[in-house]
């Protein structure tokens, strides 16, 4: 069975996409930027922009009935190598002890107030 997970976000109406996709025991998580999406406002600080990432990437996975325990694979997308050392112990705060594989690219993103940009997969445990 196929779900669809929406921030209400008009960017997902507008591009045609949804925040999230599970398809049975997967959860496919888009990529997802640091938007506060109560307020559609971007922080400017990539700590603050990390958070709202993470926060958000929780409410889809758990909107879908997973968890942040069952991601097994992400991708972090930066701006900056500056943000390297900033990025790594948020990142180690929620992802520490579940250790998905993971990778991290430095590349352009598409608004320039964007500073990373985190995608993931989850596949529920049994």
């Amino acid at each position: 069975m196929r779900k669809l997970i929406s921030t209400g976000s008009p960017f997902e109406k507008t591009a045609g996409y949804s925040r999230a996709v599970v398809q049975g025991e997967w959860c496919f998580v888009s990529g997802t930027t640091g938007y506060d999406y109560a307020t559609i406002t971007m922080p400017d600080s990539v700590e603050a922009q990390t958070r709202n990432c993470l926060a958000t990437i929780a409410k889809a996975l758990k909107d879908g009935g997973f968890d942040m325990t069952d991601v097994v694979r992400a991708h972090y997308y930066i701006t900056d190598q500056a943000h390297v050392d900033l990025v790594f112990p948020i990142l180690g705060e929620t992802f520490g002890d579940i250790r998905p594989a993971a990778t991290m690219i430095v590349c352009q993103l598409n608004k320039p107030e964007m500073k990373i940009e985190i995608e993931v997969t989850a596949l529920k445990r049994t």
